[in-house]
């Protein structure tokens, strides 16, 4: 698998309701936006390139990648917005490759060779999908389920999950054929991701320039 067969998808389409229902993906970290570090970290990891985004589209569309919306994809019995799923099935509707790579915006850290990694194990496994794991202090694995690598012809499966009122984005790779990769534990706090202002202002304050170890997170 090269990357050139592997489509990139930011997920930015969220409600932000931890960082006051804000759009998380546009909040500035050291003068940019977050969905642009996590777009320029993915860009160089994958093919195309895809911004999933439900609000200020234009401002999404002038960071300079294609856009794509999942509004319409709200739950059937509680009318929410369909979280990470709707987002991954919009990216499939849109994904002109035989795979596709997401990672969150508020993420901006993540590993430079993150989809090389999954590619490697999805390949080896034959799997359909692999997905992150990090080690915790406890020595148990901590899913990551939002960055993952799945097969475009999956997106049949995934509309039919969300139309049946599926929600966990956990439940619905259990239904196919899932790979974990381990990360390293050096690499945990790369995956530190921006829920609450707090946490965006730990990044803004500890974030190391670019080739340098991120530092531990808190």
């Amino acid at each position: 698998m090269h990357s050139f067969d592997i489509t990139g998808l930011v997920l930015a389409g969220g409600e932000g309701s931890r960082m006051g229902h804000v759009d998380k993906g546009l909040l500035p970290l050291r003068g940019r936006p977050l969905a642009a570090w996590a777009a320029g970290r993915l860009a160089p990891q994958v093919g195309p390139l895809l911004l999933n985004a439900n609000r200020h589209i234009a401002q999404y569309q002038a960071l300079g990648w294609p856009v794509v919306s999942d509004a319409g994809f709200e739950h059937p019995a509680s009318g929410r917005h369909g979280g990470p799923l709707a987002g991954f099935l919009a990216g499939l509707q849109h994904c002109s490759t035989p795979w596709l790579a997401t990672v969150p915006c508020d993420t901006p850290c993540f590993p430079g060779d993150l989809v090389a990694r999954l590619a490697a194990a999805a390949q080896a496994a034959q799997a359909d999908i692999a997905m992150v794991c990090t080690p915790a202090d406890h020595g148990k694995p901590v899913l990551q389920p939002v960055f993952c690598l799945m097969k475009t012809s999956l997106q049949g499966s995934l509309r039919g999950f969300l139309a049946q009122g599926g929600q966990r984005v956990r439940q619905w790779l259990q239904q196919h054929a899932c790979v974990q990769v381990l990360f390293e534990p050096g690499d945990a706090a790369s995956f530190f991701n921006a829920n609450t202002p707090g946490e965006l202002l730990w990044l803004e304050q500890t974030l190391s320039p670019p080739g340098q170890p991120h530092p531990s997170a808190p």
